[in-house]
Formats: C-alpha cells, sequence, structure tokens
C-alpha cells in the first residue's frame, strides 16, 4: 500500500499501481494547462550514482508542481570531509519536504527512509529496486496498448543483472500479461525473482535464449553487459544477435512498441528511432507526469 516512503514496488498494491496511473493521467492534463499544484514545498534530490533520466525527470516532475528543488551532489559535500550517510540524510531532512535518492548501496534507500521523518522516495538502490521505473514503464503500455492484461510482452537482454527488468516482471504478473523471457544463455533471469511472481501472481512465462518477436506486443530491451563475458568475441557474437534493427523486426506484428530504460548504447542502431515502433523517447518522457504523481502522493504524508 502507498505509505510514507516509496522504496519498492513489492510494497504496492494493484489498487495503489492503478491510483498512480490514474493520477499521472491527471499530471498529463494538468502539463498542459500550466497550472501549479503545490506551494512552498521542498524537494531534494541526493543522487550519489551517475543520472540523467531519473535524476532530471524528478526534478522536472517537482518542478512542474510548483515546488523547489534542492540538487545534492556528493562532489564539494561534507561526505568528501567524512560526514556519515545517515548524517547527510537526517541533514537534509530538516531542509526538504520529500527527498528522492539514488545510491549504489542495495536497501540504503529503505533505510533512509527509516531515518527520515519525511517521505523517502527510490530513485534506484544498487541492482536492487527502481519504482518509478516500473510505474512509468507499464503506465507506458497502459497508453499504448489500453490494457495491460494479455498483452505479450518480450523482455529482452541481459535478464540477469538488470534492476529493470526485475521489477517490471514482478508489475506484468501483477496485471496479467503475458511475459516471454529472451536472454542469452548464462544471462537468464533469476529462477527465484520468477517463482515468486508465479507464486503471487500465477504468471507462467515462456523462455527464450534466441531473438525471436512473431507474436509480441511489446518489444522491453536492455543492454547486452559485454563486460560479463571472459571472451570478447563470444561478448560481440551475442551483441550482435540481440541487435535489434529492421531485419530483427522481420515478422513482427505491425503494432509491435519498442521500449528501453536508455541509455542505449549500441543494441538499438540510431537508425530505430525514426521507427514506427520506437516508443522508448516517448517511454522516458512519462517519466516526468508519473513522478509528478509520485510527488505529490508523497507530500500527502502528515507526520
Amino acid at each position: 500500500m502507498i505509505g510514507k516512503d516509496l522504496v519498492s514496488f513489492r510494497d504496492l498494491e494493484k489498487k495503489d499501481v492503478e491510483h498512480y496511473f490514474k493520477m499521472a493521467s491527471q499530471m498529463e492534463k494538468n502539463l498542459k494547462s500550466g497550472k501549479k499544484l503545490v506551494k512552498n514545498k521542498v524537494v531534494a534530490t541526493l543522487f550519489f550514482e551517475a543520472s540523467t533520466r531519473t535524476k532530471l525527470s524528478f526534478q522536472t516532475a517537482a518542478e512542474r508542481l510548483g515546488c523547489n528543488v534542492i540538487d545534492f551532489g556528493v562532489a564539494g559535500s561534507s561526505l568528501e570531509k567524512g560526514e556519515s550517510l545517515a548524517d547527510t540524510i537526517k541533514i537534509l531532512d530538516g531542509y526538504a519536504d520529500v527527498l528522492v535518492m539514488r545510491h549504489p548501496l542495495e536497501g540504503s534507500v529503505r533505510l533512509a527512509g527509516e531515518m527520515s521523518k519525511h517521505p523517502v522516495i527510490n530513485g534506484g538502490d544498487g541492482g536492487n529496486q527502481h519504482p518509478t521505473q516500473t510505474l512509468l514503464d507499464l503506465y507506458t503500455i497502459l497508453k499504448e496498448k489500453k490494457k495491460i492484461k494479455g498483452v505479450n510482452v518480450h523482455l529482452v537482454g541481459d535478464l540477469k543483472h538488470a534492476r529493470t527488468m526485475r521489477s517490471l516482471l514482478y508489475g506484468l504478473g501483477m496485471f496479467g500479461a503475458d511475459v516471454t523471457l529472451v536472454a542469452p544463455r548464462g544471462l537468464e533471469m533469476d529462477p527465484g525473482v520468477i517463482k515468486e511472481v508465479h507464486e503471487r501472481f500465477g504468471l507462467k512465462v515462456r523462455e527464450l535464449s534466441a531473438l525471436d518477436v512473431r507474436g509480441a506486443d511489446v518489444l522491453y530491451v536492455c543492454r547486452i553487459q559485454k563486460e560479463r563475458f571472459l571472451d570478447p568475441y563470444e561478448a560481440q557474437k551475442v551483441v550482435a544477435e540481440f541487435r535489434i534493427t529492421e531485419d530483427a523486426l522481420v515478422g513482427a506484428k505491425d503494432d509491435l512498441i519498442i521500449m528501453h530504460p536508455l541509455p542505449k548504447i549500441d543494441e538499438i542502431p540510431a537508425s530505430m528511432d525514426e521507427s514506427p515502433h520506437a516508443r522508448y523517447f516517448e517511454q522516458a518522457r512519462n517519466g516526468v507526469p508519473v513522478r509528478m504523481a509520485v510527488i505529490y502522493e508523497a507530500l500527502k504524508y502528515k507526520k
């Protein structure tokens, strides 16, 4: 259920996610009017790792709502003098009404939420959770396909290491999508994650080791991490086999959409950006209304 903090997608129930969808739709309408919904509130963004889309879309969302933004950076902060993370969180908690945090250590954001009196929103903690990414991914599928239940979603790439894919599989199971997992051998989704989603939602997945887009409604792609391979030649071979080109889309549905959490490297060439199937830039833009909804709900919290 929606509580003080948004740390994990698993903390949400289906009705909570649907509420965020409804709020995000309202935020899209509000963006067109330019009306500010919030006054005299401060959102602090604490990013201990590099970020483009997540950080800037949270800051954009906060400003579109009417909030002021504190942009905390490690460089030049007292962390360089040896201040502890706990003390940093407590200091920022005294300045802001909502804290948005990204940190390389798994569990760090939940710990920050326990220390903070104000709501904390997870912008990514290591390989663990990235709940607003899952929300905007599901929202994009809903906008494009008008439903999620029964939609055939292919998750493609390094499914072993991508936190985005693990959370998205959970969300797709929650809403009754049909899922196919497509990964090179050795980079398959953790069986424990598949088992959890099956036990929780009854989701049965199909697993493939070669790219096959036939029957897919959504092709959700993430990078093949070449650095995971011992043999660079094998890495190059696998990357080429999983590259999304026009040739790779032979036999695809006319209304197939391609999604990607970004940044994309060479798994989707720039020539595909103009494809009628490409939706990854629209997907990124959807992060603003979705994160507006998340911040707006967090601001309702009363100490």
